[in-house]
């Protein structure tokens, strides 16, 4: 049994792996900035390094996993402090950035600038002496469910809306995507706090299939042809993606425009490869017992006859 420090675990991935490890051997702290009387939840200020050694080694804090946003001062700041003060700490050896997403290529840096705290991240923990991995595990399936999903992840409607029978499929919809719910994530992450040794990076997946077969599926448990288009390279390039039924309700929160570009950039990862996650050498070999949820699965589960 180890202590681990979760920063970020009240958001999305953070509070599902918090759940997921307090039903293991290991004993999860959440770190927050926000007072709390929760238990083991510890406040924290992450522009403090001196304080947040003395909370890393007053509860013996074995492994640091960070579950802030990849964007924005959390990432920029406070997980380049809190990985300066995991390398001080005395109790750490261990080290998770945020991520749990894709491989981002160096190249994307160009689209998507916010990613520069996720590489200067990696590059702090390459110098640091600790031992660290970064998650790779393709796309939340979550996005995917209805309400009846147990998920801590905001909404959102990516490529296949199945509420409204509608699809915009970035390219030609014939390459591999990996999938993966959160919860599924939480139990591969939590089994790798008991491995020997740890690489730069860790693949897990639930799933894999194009877009047209996942489109096939949805229509099948659906009951329906599903209103489908498909937005070339060129267009999304353009910061263009059709509008699908299900995205007018999320622009309250993220604006038309600004919604547009950051959903084109995430499927042209899906038209070049980098969403699908390599099964070799992944965690879903070392842990075989672990069954994650698959695209089928889901479908049935949630979508189809009751």
């Amino acid at each position: 049994m180890i202590n681990v420090a979760i920063a970020g675990g009240t958001g999305g991935v953070g509070r599902t792996i918090v759940e997921v490890m307090q039903k293991s051997p290991h004993h999860p702290f959440v770190l927050t900035r926000s007072e709390s009387n929760q238990k083991d939840t510890i406040q924290v200020d992450y522009n403090d390094i001196d304080s947040l050694v003395s909370i890393l080694e007053r509860h013996k804090i074995h492994t640091v996993i960070s579950a802030f946003a990849v964007e924005g001062d959390s990432l920029a700041s406070s997980q380049m402090n809190l990985i300066k003060a995991a390398t001080k700490s005395r109790e750490t050896r261990r080290f998770i950035p945020s991520g749990y997403a894709i491989p981002y290529p160096q190249s994307a840096l160009g689209s998507l600038p916010q990613l520069k705290d996720y590489f200067a991240a990696m590059d702090a923990l390459r110098e640091s002496g600790l031992e660290w991995t970064v998650f790779h595990n393709g796309i939340f399936l979550d996005y995917f469910g209805t309400s009846a999903m147990k998920s801590y992840l905001k909404p959102n409607v990516f490529v296949i809306d199945i509420e409204n029978k509608a699809a915009a499929i970035p390219g030609d919809g014939n390459v591999l995507v990996s999938f993966i719910y959160t919860f599924d994530l939480a139990r591969y992450i939590v089994a790798a706090l008991d491995l020997e040794k740890w690489d730069e990076e860790t693949r897990v997946a639930g799933d894999e299939m194009t877009w047209n077969k996942f489109l096939a599926l949805a229509e099948k448990y659906r009951g329906s042809q599903f209103v489908c288009h498909y937005d070339d390279a060129a267009k999304l390039e353009k910061s263009q993606i059709t509008e699908l039924p299900g995205h007018r309700k999320l622009y309250e929160h993220f604006p038309k425009e600004s919604f547009q570009w950051f959903m084109s950039i995430f499927e042209r990862f899906t038209i070049d490869g980098t969403s699908h996650i390599k099964r070799s050498g992944s965690l879903n070999e070392k842990f075989p017992t672990i069954r994650p949820l698959s695209v089928e699965g889901l479908l049935a589960r949630y979508w189809g006859p009751k």
